[in-house]
């Protein structure tokens, strides 16, 4: 999880101060500016999302943004990082690392379905921020007790990602492939499979058994 941006002197936003020290003070600090983009994210999507907008919503002038921020880069970066906030309370274990690294990856998908735009910004370049930072941290706890290397932790922790991206993603297309009406009489295996009889639902949804056999495939081998 990422979504930084860097200024123009190569300083992250993370460490840089909250505001500029030239003009006046705004009447609206930053953690207002980055409410407010949310609300219109949440509303619009990403191009709803623009400097301008914001000091609208805020009833300032846009200028006012720029003693805060270097960009629009620099807003998308601490939305982001909100968002992934939200992902607290953290397991505290002690449990099962796949249970645990199972909830994070539920929390995580619960949050793009309340953020749809947060799918996209997340993917961006840059350095993490505090609470993404928090978030891989705890990833890494939860894996301790995994005798793997470090480097396969961080590709499991990846690859986790990646598939809750994938589901979010799945669930705001415009719906699953449909053979209504469909004459299958020259594909005999997809006739076939439709024509057999149903099989009993899995004790386990989808997500949950696509996390899990990744998990073990990736670092069960060597954890138990």
């Amino acid at each position: 999880m990422s979504g930084a941006s860097t200024d123009s002197g190569g300083q992250s936003i993370w460490s840089r101060p909250e505001r500029g020290t030239r003009g006046p003070a705004p009447t609206h600090g930053r953690d207002a500016m980055v409410a407010a983009a949310i609300d219109l994210a949440d509303a619009g999507g990403l191009e709803a999302v623009s400097m301008r907008a914001v000091a609208n919503a805020l009833g300032m002038a846009a200028g006012s943004l720029y003693r805060h921020l270097s960009s629009r880069d620099d807003l998308l970066a601490l939305m982001v990082d909100r968002c992934v906030g939200k992902l607290r309370p953290y397991p505290e274990g002690p449990g099962d690392w796949r249970d645990e690294m199972v909830l994070l990856a539920r929390r995580q998908l619960e949050l793009y379905r309340r953020h749809r735009w947060l799918v996209d910004a997340i993917a961006r370049p840059g350095p993490p921020g505090p609470n993404a930072l928090a978030w891989f941290d705890t990833c890494l706890r939860v894996l301790q007790p995994v005798h793997a290397p470090v480097t396969a932790k961080f590709e499991a922790i990846a690859m986790i990602t990646g598939v809750v991206s994938l589901f979010a993603r799945a669930e705001t297309a415009s719906g699953p492939l449909r053979f209504d009406h469909v004459d299958l009489a020259a594909y005999p295996h997809l006739a076939a499979a439709f024509a057999a009889p149903p099989a009993a639902a899995p004790r386990r949804d989808l997500l949950e058994r696509t996390l899990r056999g990744l998990l073990t495939g990736l670092l069960a081998a060597d954890a138990d």
